[in-house]
């Protein structure tokens, strides 16, 4: 029997139907882990074609992330200037950029991306220029928080679905730099379907495409998990969930989605996975 891959529209048809299915929330759980967060900011232009990027800041307030990965910070055209007021995301959230070597004067951020975090010590950053026939890139920095050591890639993969697959082999060539240090991928992906059928699919099995995809995308009625938060190993990320509030449905295309992090137990499946391998050679 000849298996055929569903069309576009039946993958969007299933999202809709599992559109009810997705977790929600607009408050943070009282817990131990790390809160960790995508959001595609659009440029800061939301639905009603207002350019606002106050509004975009009052979004990344209420989500109240520890670390927070930010694609379209930059303009695209022109000087590309930087699009956020960082003095008052810092002032107000505690944020504070990740160190980069932005490509203009002006620019926020790596090919857009921009890595925002509250505490910690930043080892390492490794700008990535990402094939494709777009221009593209991903942040790949290592850092050391209170929880412990941590890899973010912060990526804004392609359009077409061949970069993506040429994208997804460069991070993982990044990861296998240092496979020890849990590690995140996460950002807009541009890929909503899951399985076979995924360019993240080439991304297995470091990360697990099919895990907690969310639907994010569009902001006011999201039925396609465009957004992710991606863990390895696999227990790093404990809960995804879509910032889903008033402000948000409008600030931006994009919902920001949000993980829960634990970096204790992915350690320790990490120390028990080293075991192992040192036990059968």
């Amino acid at each position: 029997m000849r298996h055929t891959r569903p069309s576009v529209s039946a993958s969007i048809l299933a999202a809709v139907r599992n559109r009810n299915k997705r977790p929600v929330g607009i408050t943070r759980v009282v817990r131990n882990d790390l809160l960790i967060a995508s959001y595609n900011v659009h440029k800061c232009v939301g639905i009603d074609k207002k350019f606002d990027p106050d509004r975009v800041a009052h979004v990344i307030g209420e989500i109240g992330a520890d670390v927070i990965a930010i694609q379209e910070a930059d303009k695209r055209f022109g000087e590309r200037t930087g699009l956020l007021d960082l003095a008052r995301l810092h002032r107000e959230n505690s944020l504070v950029p990740v160190p980069v070597t932005s490509l203009y004067p002006k620019g926020h951020g790596w090919h857009g991306n921009l890595l925002l975090f509250r505490e910690g010590v930043v080892r390492r950053v490794q700008q990535l220029v990402l094939p494709g026939l777009e221009p593209r890139g991903a942040l790949v920095v290592d850092i050391d928080l209170e929880a412990g050591p941590l890899r973010i890639i912060a990526a804004h993969l392609g359009l077409l679905r061949h970069s993506r697959q040429q994208q997804s082999e460069a991070i993982l060539n990044a990861v296998k730099a240092d496979a020890s240090r849990p590690t995140l991928l996460l950002g807009d992906l541009n890929e909503w379907r899951v399985g076979k059928g995924s360019s993240l699919h080439f991304l297995r099995p470091v990360f697990d495409p099919a895990k907690n995809a969310v639907p994010s995308f569009p902001s006011r009625f999201p039925v396609l998990a465009l957004d992710r938060v991606l863990g390895h190993p696999h227990s790093l990320v404990t809960t995804i969930e879509v910032h889903d509030t008033p402000l948000a449905r409008v600030a931006s295309d994009h919902l920001p989605i949000k993980a829960y992090v634990d970096i204790k137990s992915a350690l320790s499946e990490t120390e028990e996975i080293k075991d192992r391998a040192s036990l059968a050679r």
